[in-house]
């Protein structure tokens, strides 16, 4: 599956990376203790190419970009796509959960397929986005458990809140402001807009 950015297809070499700081101390009898604040946020860092066609939008875009917040679909591993099996507008969050949670009751009823392990999902509340922990299977089962990292930031009502997966889970971000905006020719036909590192807006 393709992935896009501002209209450019995105190319490899191509990193996510979760940004939780985390710190460790060590006690005068030399245990180690680690600790985290419990923040997180998605990193993405990637290259385009862009055809000549699409060359005046790529350099508009690459400037006035680090002013605001952009949006893309978050992009999804092979192996999730090739085994995502569900339609995340028919499953609902059953119970409530509380921010802090590590878990999510979803509906199962009338639902048969899979959210596999390493889906990038949100919830139909908030932006935040979520990486499924485990696999998760829809057998038509009323209450299906649905691990996610991080822990939840915002609370979720029962049958009033949905998820959403696929190309419905969108990245809300902002662009590096350390990034050198402007436009790279490599020849007549294709340029590049240099590598884009994006940070999630939380």
């Amino acid at each position: 599956m393709a992935y896009y950015y501002n209209g450019a297809r995105i190319v490899v070499p191509f990193t996510i990376t979760s940004n939780e700081p985390t710190y460790h101390t060590d006690t005068i009898s030399l245990k180690t203790q680690r600790s985290s604040y419990g923040h997180q946020r998605w990193e993405l860092s990637f290259t385009t190419v862009l055809t000549e066609a699409e060359q005046v939008d790529g350099l508009v875009a690459s400037i006035l970009e680090a002013k605001t917040t952009g949006t893309m679909v978050m992009p999804q591993l092979a192996n999730v796509v090739a085994n995502k099996t569900i339609s995340s507008d028919s499953v609902n969050v059953v119970t409530n959960a509380s921010i802090g949670a590590s878990s999510v009751i979803l509906s199962g009823t009338s639902v048969v397929g899979k959210l596999p392990k390493g889906s990038f999902i949100k919830f139909s509340n908030h932006d935040k986005v979520y990486m499924v922990t485990s696999d998760c299977e829809f057998n038509n089962v009323s209450n299906q458990e649905l691990n996610i990292y991080p822990n939840l930031r915002s609370d979720l009502t029962a049958s009033a809140h949905s998820i959403k997966a696929g190309d419905l889970c969108t990245f809300i971000y902002y662009r590096d402001i350390n990034d050198i905006q402007g436009i790279t020719f490599i020849d007549g036909v294709l340029s590049n807009t240099g590598t884009v590192n994006l940070i999630e807006a939380v």
